[in-house]
């Protein structure tokens, strides 16, 4: 059984296609997540680092962009 995650934020830069000696495709970025808050607290946001390899980071790379 694979596990799996979904995670909504923001790109907080541009994401960057790199390949590897082998020729194998990976881009890594951060996202911006805002955190659940109360009406009196302030808002807070974690940053979460995400690596993509082959065909989802091009996919990434070719459609995504910073802010979105």
């Amino acid at each position: 059984m694979l596990n799996s995650v979904i995670i909504m934020g923001r790109l907080t830069a541009a994401p960057e296609l790199k390949q590897t000696q082998s020729g194998t495709a990976v881009t890594s970025f951060s996202l911006a997540v805002d955190r659940r808050y109360s009406k009196d607290e302030e808002k807070k946001c974690d940053f979460i680092t995400i690596v993509a390899w082959r065909q989802q980071a091009e996919f990434i790379c070719k459609y995504f962009q910073k802010g979105a």
